[in-house]
């Protein structure tokens, strides 16, 4: 089993678990705070940084015990993050709804609920508990599921990132006419890293689309890189929740150190 299936059955039995009855998740619906669009962010001039809230990893295993999630966003907001990335899958990477739910009311800025979204329930729920984005990992995803969770997703009021790690997964996301796709430079089967991967793939996304890159970006020649490649984000998470002050490695990451 590859790690990318063992993350997703994790993920599968942690939300048998916390399953509630739908009509309960469409009550929270209702309250829930308003759709901050992140696009814009992502298509300026300079780039943008979706800053990560991310205790653990796969690879690295424990990176940082982050007791304060919701005070290091108001940081990544400080700094001049654009938009910020919160994990909610437990096992691997050490998140939760509850972090979710704590930098939601703590910071004005769009938040991705990153998480490996294999069922439709998780939608209703990442839009409950405030997300403004979501994550589709297209290697997770059948073409039917991709199509039809990025509808939902629209649906709903958010937006969804498109990962992708290959020229087929490139082609598979295209196909929806996304808004966002991100390139990940892991391969999720493997954890390997390779930033060749951006060189290859995002060249190849249309400028009208936002295009993300992610994992192994954790110097400013990095990002250089990843802009020199056509990059109008970056997605960082260890380099920053690693750091002694996250607010002044975005800056070094920007260049304005």
């Amino acid at each position: 089993m590859s790690v990318l299936a063992s993350i997703i059955e994790g993920v599968r039995e942690d939300l048998a678990a916390r399953r509630l009855p739908m009509g309960q998740l469409q009550e929270a619906l209702e309250t829930a705070p308003a759709v901050r669009d992140c696009l814009p962010f992502l298509v300026s001039s300079e780039v943008s940084v979706i800053a990560e809230v991310k205790r653990s990893s796969p690879s690295k295993g424990a990176l940082a015990s982050i007791g304060d999630p919701a005070g290091l966003a108001a940081t990544y907001e400080e700094a001049g993050a654009q938009v910020v990335s919160v994990l909610t899958e437990q096992r691997r990477f050490g998140g939760s709804l509850a972090d979710l739910d704590a930098v939601r009311k703590a910071i004005d800025l769009p938040i991705l609920r990153k998480d490996f979204m294999v069922d439709e329930y998780q939608f209703y729920e990442a839009r409950a508990h405030g997300a403004d984005v979501v994550l589709l990992i297209v290697a997770a995803l059948s073409k039917n599921q991709l199509e039809d969770y990025f509808h939902l997703s629209t649906e709903l009021g958010m937006r969804s990132l498109i990962e992708v790690h290959t020229n087929d997964e490139l082609e598979r996301a295209l196909d929806i006419s996304p808004e966002i796709i991100g390139v990940n430079s892991r391969n999720l089967k493997t954890l390997e890293v390779d930033s060749r991967a951006f060189a290859e793939l995002i060249p190849q996304i249309p400028s009208s689309i936002a295009r993300v890159a992610e994992s192994g970006i954790s110097t400013r020649e990095d990002v250089v890189f990843a802009q020199e490649c056509g990059a109008t984000a970056i997605l960082v998470g260890e380099a920053l929740v690693r750091s002694e002050s996250p607010s002044v490695a975005i800056n070094q990451l920007l260049g304005r150190l």
